[in-house]
């Protein structure tokens, strides 16, 4: 094979992160070698088991072949999700990989990415010691954090808010719905749009480094039903954020916050030069496992609220485990990345101290804020590097 190649194949197997090997059935134009049929490429993409796709030859040498998906020609028998479950946009959005499936198959593949990463690693029999793949208790609408884009669906098209497409560094895929948050994420999007549009403000371009609306980070309490709102714009045009807040707090009963961000930076990521508080609070509170934490624009949580309350329950019941058979009520805990203090925080009951480290300074401040406000006197947090 040689490198512009376009294939077509069998996904055989797929293991984490994205990464598909293919088994070779075609090359557009030319008859198979003797030696090429079954041939195995590795493509990177949303790919599932059982698919059959058509590729593009990245680089091909004797040993190994890599290749860029290009399209999903058949659908593989793993995508059994009912109509109601699929989402207007999914394959064309970047988001979702596995939405096509069932969840019990979904959970089926992670398992066995699992087993594929530790393999080479465990040294005793893998089953004696794996407990499968813990389900999250919500499949749909979990999400509590959402960055979306401003820009357009084609170049030169109308204003668009969304995610980006798959595989588009430009291209905004104007989303009406969506699977993984909550309707009041959708309103939210909905709400802002429309006033961009009918106040003909413009989207800031990422090749020319002109207009002004560039993201819309939404964050929501699962526990505690609060919304906070952020709008990020370049500081072109004097933009003023008195209208969107205005109509935001009509139809958003349980808007706690409106923030306006203003960056100027280059790159494609929410970055903050100025932070203005246009209503209300800057931050909002949500709960796990009996503890309230507190969550500004820019500070780190699980996506997942309650799978996260799943995830540090399973850690806290090790701990609690290995209380029985050796106390740790005098001993310390080290909670190595600890970002905004959480696992450190589930555990301090159990420990004589606990000592969270992070890198991200403000995270740390976050971390003993928390602290403070779980009246928990044993942690204490080091901003720091890991390493070192």
């Amino acid at each position: 094979m040689k490198r512009g190649e376009v294939c077509t194949g069998l996904v055989s197997k797929v293991s984490f992160p994205n990464r598909g090997i293919i088994k070779l059935e075609s090359v557009v134009g030319r008859d198979l070698k003797e030696d090429e049929p079954g041939r195995e490429v590795l493509v990177k993409g949303p790919l599932i088991p059982g698919q059959k796709v058509k590729f593009r030859i990245k680089k091909s040498r004797k040993e190994n072949c890599t290749g860029i998906l290009l399209q999903i020609l058949e659908k593989s028998e793993l995508e059994t999700a009912s109509e109601k479950e699929m989402c207007p946009h999914f394959g064309k959005c970047g988001g979702c990989t596995y939405l096509s499936m069932s969840y019990d198959n979904q959970l089926k593949l992670k398992e066995e990415q699992v087993r594929e990463i530790f393999k080479d690693v465990v040294k005793v029999d893998f089953d004696q010691i794996f407990e499968g793949v813990v389900p999250s208790p919500d499949n749909f609408s979990y999400r509590n954090k959402m960055e979306y884009s401003f820009g357009d669906e084609y170049k030169g098209g109308p204003l668009a808010l969304g995610l980006h497409k798959r595989n588009s560094f430009y291209d905004i895929v104007d989303v009406k719905g969506c699977k993984i948050v909550h309707e009041d994420f959708v309103k939210v999007i909905s709400l802002v749009r429309e006033y961009a549009k009918e106040n003909n403000i413009t989207f800031y371009n990422k090749i020319t480094h002109e207009g002004v609306l560039r993201y819309l980070v939404v964050r929501r309490s699962e526990t505690e039903n609060e919304l906070m709102v952020a709008l990020v714009t370049s500081s072109q045009n004097s933009f003023d954020p008195l209208g969107v807040s205005k109509i935001l707090r009509e139809n958003c009963p349980n808007l706690t916050g409106f923030i306006h961000v203003i960056t100027d930076s280059v790159s494609d990521s929410v970055s903050c030069d100025r932070m203005d508080v246009v209503y209300g609070r800057d931050y909002i509170y949500e709960k796990i496992l009996g503890l309230r934490f507190k969550i500004s624009l820019f500070s780190f949580f699980q996506t997942n609220t309650r799978g996260a309350e799943v995830l540090y329950g399973k850690a806290r019941e090790y701990i609690l485990s290995a209380i029985q058979n050796d106390s740790l009520k005098e001993k310390v805990l080290y909670d190595l990345y600890s970002g905004t203090g959480t696992i450190a925080q589930m555990l301090s009951p159990v420990a004589g101290k606990v000592i969270g480290v992070e890198i991200v300074e403000d995270a740390v401040k976050a971390a003993r804020i928390n602290a403070d406000l779980n009246n928990i006197s044993n942690c204490e947090f080091i901003a720091g590097d890991v390493l070192k």
